[in-house]
């Protein structure tokens, strides 16, 4: 968002003990009220439980617990002309590694 005085970008801002956007110029957003960020690091933990059921199990060995199963998926991590990296998280431990190609 941005300040609608001198058009800076705002930023988050403590004022009367109340989260709000903030610009340098003095602008405060009454209506832009923030919540303590507990709802959101709900939601990307809760995100990132569901997009782990969604992952393919395979067998591979975790080098941390030695149990036989782990979810796997793949991501291009460096240039495009260069194999995926093959990422894998225990269904045991949680431990995660990844593999390159």
């Amino acid at each position: 968002m941005f300040c609608p005085k001198c058009k800076g970008m705002l930023l988050p801002k403590v004022v009367s003990g109340k989260k709000t956007l903030g610009c340098s110029c003095g602008y405060t957003s009454d209506s832009a009220v923030m919540s303590g960020g507990s709802a959101a690091k709900d939601e990307r933990v809760e995100g990132a439980l569901k997009e782990q059921e969604n992952l393919p199990l395979t067998d591979a060995e975790c080098a941390k617990c030695k149990h036989q199963k782990a979810y796997h998926w793949s991501k291009q991590t460096r240039a495009g002309d260069e194999p995926e990296t093959r990422f894998f998280r225990c269904e045991m431990c949680k431990h995660t590694w990844r593999e390159y190609s």
